[in-house]
């Protein structure tokens, strides 16, 4: 079984930063593919950002240059930064995890990011 639970949402003006993160239980090393994702209102939800299970980021378009994933086994949390904030980056971001061998997938309850003047 595992658990995520994402902090660090809030309001940011245009061009500035967030961090999010998000506290993983559950022995994911290895076993999981990590990832971010989010749905603006009246859209999808879409991939932000991955990581595998050996550790390498893979980013969407938008999120390319803008925003950076870090993993921290150790403290079992995983963390996007974003920068360069726009306001169509306003959404609600989930945490995901996948399992790699049974494909079974948990999710947080999402944090909303708002970027607002």
């Amino acid at each position: 079984q595992v658990q995520l639970v994402e902090s660090g949402g809030g309001v940011v003006q245009p061009g500035g930063s967030l961090s999010l993160s998000c506290a993983v239980a559950g022995n994911i090393r290895g076993r999981f593919v990590m990832g971010w994702y989010r749905q603006a209102p009246g859209k999808e939800r879409e991939l932000v950002a991955s990581v595998s299970a050996l550790g390498q980021p893979s980013y969407a378009d938008f999120a390319k240059n803008r925003f950076s994933l870090s993993s921290d086994y150790a403290k079992n949390t995983l963390t996007l930064r974003m920068n360069s904030l726009k306001p169509s980056d306003t959404a609600v971001y989930y945490c995901n995890g996948r399992a790699i061998l049974s494909a079974m997938e948990y999710w947080g309850k999402g944090v909303l990011v708002t970027v607002s003047s």
